[in-house]
């Protein structure tokens, strides 16, 4: 597989036209059609509903949704694509289902100018709200969608439909490709998206450095202030972080059942309890403490009531504690904050995960370590 080159794809959205977007250059890589949505037409919403066969959906800014007061379509975890309620344009639409009164409301609802009054829900449009910093905080396709028009010149919105394959799967890998160059699109990978704005800007700033005197040895304290979020992330490193040396690392949210109740046991007190063990800051800092090398990144992001009220539910039963409610969606800041201290290849504290569009950020995850002690190669990124 072979995307383009990013400033090919923006100078191509910005002059109207349709891109494939996929999520890396792998053979398991989905993808969407994207259009600038200040910019989309009839016949686009036509195409990405005959030939992309996906949802048409609208890429916007939270900032957007405030402006236009949408509510979320459903309460509770949005972990991954956030929807609100659908919408129409109040003027100028009939039955609102056709290709032309969906675009026309697309265009509506982009606009700079456009008031929450120029929109009636439900309607024919669904709108999905990308995370602030889009693709450095989340690798996802609402981000890309809002990032790569706005790179583009135009309004960070964007129309797109997931591509399907002729038995409604998600179309993948090479296919992706063929479907592009069939049609004559541009293709963007997110993860080149991702390294391109990097290289462009920051959204992290290193605020301060200290010694942190722990139970299990010293560790330098960074300090990176998130203006977005208005928050604080932290990291602990310990020894000299070498780019070339593959260094444990966990990247992880506090959580109140794992780091505050369960946080001064070790792992038979946890089997002895019937919590399955975990990776909690404690026995992460004690892990890299008895190595003498590694990074512990601690991010500012809320636990929700209902994550805590499900963790507790499970303490003193065997279930497995639920996966990282944060994985996809603070990728990008635990990405910033590694390569600031130098870490690019990563043993990671943590049972496997599929972490999508890594590679953007130019980091590789050589294994996983489970906390039964286990170890686990990480299956190859490209």
């Amino acid at each position: 597989m072979k995307s383009d080159p990013i400033a090919e794809v923006l100078h191509a959205l910005g002059g109207g036209q349709r891109v494939v977007v996929i999520e890396e250059d792998s053979d398991e890589a989905t993808g969407c059609v994207l259009v600038a949505a200040d910019h989309v037409s009839e016949a686009d919403i036509n195409f990405m509903a005959a030939q992309a066969r996906g949802l048409v959906c609208l890429a916007i800014t939270e900032d957007k949704r405030k402006a236009l007061k949408l509510p979320w379509m459903a309460t509770g975890s949005r972990e991954r694509e956030a929807y609100t309620v659908s919408i129409e344009a109040v003027e100028g639409v009939s039955t609102g289902i056709s290709a032309a009164d969906r675009a026309l409301t697309t265009r509506v609802a982009s606009a700079r100018h456009c008031r929450a009054e120029d929109l009636v829900q439900p309607g024919h449009v669904f709108p999905v709200v990308a995370q602030p910093d889009g693709v450095l905080r989340r690798a996802g396709f609402a981000e890309a969608c809002s990032d790569l028009p706005k790179l583009a010149g135009r309004e960070a919105a964007g129309a797109y439909a997931m591509l399907l394959d002729d038995a409604g799967e998600l179309l993948r890998g090479q296919h992706l490709i063929a479907f592009a160059r069939q049609h004559g699109l541009r293709v963007a990978a997110i993860s080149e998206l991702i390294h391109h704005r990097l290289l462009a800007e920051r959204t992290l700033r290193r605020t301060t450095t200290s010694e942190l005197v722990t139970p299990h040895g010293r560790f330098a304290l960074h300090a990176y202030y998130d203006e977005p979020l208005d928050a604080v992330h932290l990291a602990l490193v310990m020894g000299e972080i070498d780019p070339d040396e593959p260094v444990l690392t966990r990247v992880q949210v506090v959580e109140v059942l794992r780091d505050v109740i369960l946080g001064g046991g070790n792992m038979a007190d946890a089997t002895a309890n019937s919590q399955p063990p975990s990776w909690n800051l404690s026995r992460s800092l004690a892990r890299i403490g008895a190595e003498g090398r590694g990074v512990v990144v601690l991010l500012a992001e809320r636990e929700t009531s209902g994550h805590v009220l499900a963790q507790l539910a499970r303490l003193g039963t065997s279930a497995p504690p639920s996966p990282p409610a944060f994985a996809q969606r603070a990728l990008g800041v635990g990405a910033q904050i590694l390569r600031d201290v130098g870490a690019r290849k990563l043993r990671l504290l943590s049972h496997p995960v599929a972490y999508r569009n890594i590679t953007g950020f130019d980091l590789e995850t050589v294994e996983f370590l489970p906390p039964d002690g286990t170890r686990q190669p990480a299956a190859p990124t490209e």
